[in-house]
């Protein structure tokens, strides 16, 4: 998993640790760390760095580098090997020793608490057992004798720290000074608790949010944003936003605001990787900032300024642009079948929502939200749809073997789609067909064995077979239990069909072989009489699914505002395919009562006269 290549002027190293792996260059200007995760990048320039260390880990070995304005940084997963080559780069490059230190592994859990800029650590004659870095605290307790540290939990490991409880002794700080606080302070002036001092740069009223599903009320401060909801609040630190996306919605009306976070915010068990916001463009604002207007000059540089007005949804934009300090990533070039439209509408995971083909990835709203970079696309491939042959299926597999499928496409989209993919130069696993097929896509898999289909052709057989007496010389004698079919011009049909090399003999037996026995079910004119309906009777009983769908109809309206009658039935199949088999069995159960109340009600029904008295033929 790791691989180091040393190209004269800088080293890269393939990093595995248990937070991100990730891409890892040592150059004679900077080092550079790439998170294959999130694409997050981190710039060291090499003439901030002032102490490099080597040390033993349990991935391996590691190096932590502090620069001089205090920051640390550690990256792990390195080989015993890697030691000499990169302490030469370093002496060379950036005139800082590589320097071992040994981690201490008594296991004494009574030492020092030694607080160095963004580090805790605990060490046992002065060897460090482990240290804490104090960005990762989310919260920080005191009680008698004692500190508890809780931590920002990490998703994507199986077992994660949550807490850690230090004892202090009384009398270890300065006299008058409780030696319990000066601990916590030291913790709270480098953790990631987020306290709110002063007052909001600006506030936005009841804004409508998809995830978390709400309205919230949002306060700007300096540093961190504040989500304050009926139910929850959040406060999330700009550093934790990754992106910003605007996007318009496919009918020109509504905006989507999109701030990608790491790590999310959480409600439980629930994690929310994308804060969405949702406008409509007819609404307008005017904005008063809480400062004065040489202050808004001086701290955002002319970004902003003390009033404005517009789009609410132009000032939110504006504002998070200036405070995170972040581009705006908006769609590209891309054109969708419906004119001015640079979305597709699409499903995911039973949800229909929009999906957006940026200049350099892929990002789906809304429920629940993707982002797909190009540099972490294996390949996509576009599939046949599952439900009807007039919508296609666009599937997305990443490096890590994850794999993306956003149904129900219509088939209208499919050549701006294509045409899009390739020229990004993805690789696409099922290219060819658009050239062999003349961009026809129901027909893409005509490769693959299509049981059904095969089976419907043979049932159109049989029933051409049936039905074709009233259109050839073949006459039909009937007997009691069987018919028999034979052809009156057997001699004339075979001289114009036979081969040259056939003789008397053949042409005498070829008639033997048109004879055909059909059993007498096989009379289509039962079939053609038509039944009246009997208007008095009892209704036929629903289904398990009519059942279901007739109760979801209006929640299915509800969370998909503006979808169509043929939308609605699609949506349907999808989620009932999602339903589990518990919930199944209980609409199984309504439609049996359903069947018996109507067996029940017929019986009456006939036994008062009504009906015909003879049952009707299947």
């Amino acid at each position: 998993g790791k691989r180091l290549r040393d190209f004269n002027d800088c080293i890269y190293v393939c990093v595995v640790s248990l937070q991100n792996d990730g891409r890892l260059r040592f150059s004679k200007q900077n080092v550079v760390y790439k998170s294959s995760k999130t694409g997050k990048v981190d710039n060291i320039p090499a003439a901030e760095l002032s102490v490099a260390t080597w040390r033993r880990v349990c991935l391996g070995h590691g190096i932590k580098l502090a620069t001089s304005n205090g920051h640390v940084y550690k990256y792990d997963g390195f080989r015993d090997t890697d030691y000499e080559r990169i302490s030469e780069f370093f002496k060379a490059n950036y005139k800082v020793e590589l320097t071992e230190k040994d981690m201490c592994v008594k296991g004494w859990n009574w030492g020092t608490a030694k607080f160095s800029g963004p580090l805790l650590s605990f060490d046992v004659n002065d060897s460090s057992v482990f240290e804490i870095p104090l960005a990762s605290v989310s919260q920080c307790a005191t009680g008698k004798n004692e500190v508890t540290l809780e931590f920002h939990q990490n998703d994507d490991a199986e077992v994660s720290l949550m807490e850690v409880r230090f004892y202090v002794p009384p009398g270890t700080a300065d006299e008058g000074a409780d030696p319990v606080e000066a601990f916590a302070q030291n913790v709270r002036s480098k953790a990631d608790v987020i306290q709110a001092t002063g007052d909001a740069v600006c506030v936005f009223k009841e804004l409508q949010c998809l995830t978390p599903r709400g309205r919230y009320d949002i306060l700007i401060y300096p540093a961190f944003l504040h989500l304050h909801g009926k139910t929850f609040d959040y406060k999330i630190p700009y550093t934790t936003v990754l992106r910003l996306f605007l996007l318009p919605s496919k009918d020109q009306r509504q905006m989507f605001f999109v701030i990608s976070l790491d790590p999310p915010i959480k409600q439980g068990q629930t994690r929310y990787h994308f804060l969405i916001l949702h406008f409509s463009k007819e609404e307008e604002l005017k904005l008063t900032l809480n400062m004065s207007e040489e202050e808004v000059e001086k701290r955002y540089e002319g970004k902003l300024s003390k009033n404005m007005s517009g789009s609410l949804y132009e000032m939110v934009s504006r504002v998070m642009k200036a405070l995170v300090n972040r581009k705006i990533t908006v769609p590209g070039n891309f054109q969708g079948n419906t004119p001015g439209a640079q979305c597709i509408t699409c499903s995911y995971k039973a949800q229909s929502g929009l999906l957006y083909p940026l200049e350099r990835g892929f990002i789906y709203v809304h429920k629940p939200p993707v982002h797909l970079r190009f540099e972490e696309i294996s390949s996509v491939n576009f599939a046949r749809g599952t439900t009807t042959t007039r919508s296609f299926d666009f599937e997305v597999e990443t490096k890590q073997g994850n794999q993306f499928t956003f149904s129900s496409i219509e088939r209208e989209e499919y050549g701006k789609l294509f045409d899009f993919v390739n020229a990004k130069k993805l690789h696409i696993k099922n290219r060819g067909f658009k050239e062999a097929k003349n961009n026809e896509y129901s027909d893409s898999d005509d490769d693959q064995h299509d049981a059904y289909l095969e089976r419907m052709k043979a049932e159109g057989k049989i029933r051409e077979e049936g039905d074709g007496s009233n259109d050839s010389d073949e006459e039909t004698v009937f007997l009691p239990s069987l018919s028999i079919r034979y052809d009156s011009n057997a001699s004339e049909s075979d001289s114009g069909s036979g081969g040259d090399g056939s003789d008397d003999e053949g042409k005498k037996k070829k008639p033997a072989k048109k004879a055909k026995v059909v059993k007498e079910k096989k009379e289509r004119k039962p079939r053609r009489e038509k039944k009246q309906k009997d208007t008095n009777a009892p209704k036929r009983p629903m289904s398990s699914y009519m059942l279901w769908l007739n109760s979801s109809r209006e929640r299915i309206k509800s969370e998909n505002p503006g979808i169509s009658i043929t939308e609605i039935s699609k949506k349907a199949g999808e989620m009932w395919k999602q339903i589990g088999k518990e919930d199944k069995e209980e609409w199984d159960g309504k439609a049996e009562e359903a069947k018996k109340n109507y067996e029940k009600a017929m019986k009456e029904y006939r036994e008062s006269g009504g009906g015909s008295s003879t049952p009707a033929m299947k």
